[in-house]
């Protein structure tokens, strides 16, 4: 059998009042939140991106040592190119690419800076800097040495 006390606790509910005050609660949380979490997203992406830019270098210092000639890391307005042979060789397709040899780059950011070349034995001659800048104007470099290691701040 159960006690009336708690018999009565089963009818009750929230009052209009407190659920003002919840709402009124995770109204001012939210609005407090949202600046941080927007700032936290566009960092995020240009984050992201230099991210795949620098496994793009990655991948061009690999293909640089497998094909035993120089390829250039080119960014064009799109995206990059892997230039075979030097920065005024061929555009290099291949898995990933366009017609024209042109990778994309996600998240809206764009590409821009020094190509850096890397020779057969991996190395980057010449070295540089490559800027990633996101939709919002927020920049993060990827940095090639001239041993060939790829480094993002």
């Amino acid at each position: 059998m159960v006690p009336e006390r708690i018999r009565r606790l089963d009818h009750r509910g929230f009052s209009l009042a407190e659920l003002v005050i919840v709402t009124a609660v995770i109204g001012i949380l939210f609005a407090i939140g949202l600046p941080f979490f927007v700032s936290y997203w566009q960092t995020a992406r240009v984050r992201a991106g230099a991210q795949e830019v620098r496994a793009a270098l990655q991948q061009a210092k690999q293909l640089a040592i497998t094909t035993r000639q120089s390829i250039c890391v080119q960014a064009v307005t799109t995206g990059y190119q892997f230039r075979q042979g030097g920065c005024s060789g061929t555009a290099w397709t291949g898995p990933g690419t366009d017609s024209t040899g042109t990778f994309k780059l996600q998240n809206n950011v764009t590409l821009s800076g020094a190509s850096p070349v890397f020779t057969a034995l991996g190395a980057a001659a010449p070295a540089g800097t490559l800027t990633v800048t996101g939709p919002n104007g927020s920049t993060l470099t990827v940095t090639v040495a001239g041993a060939g290691r790829i480094t993002i701040p």
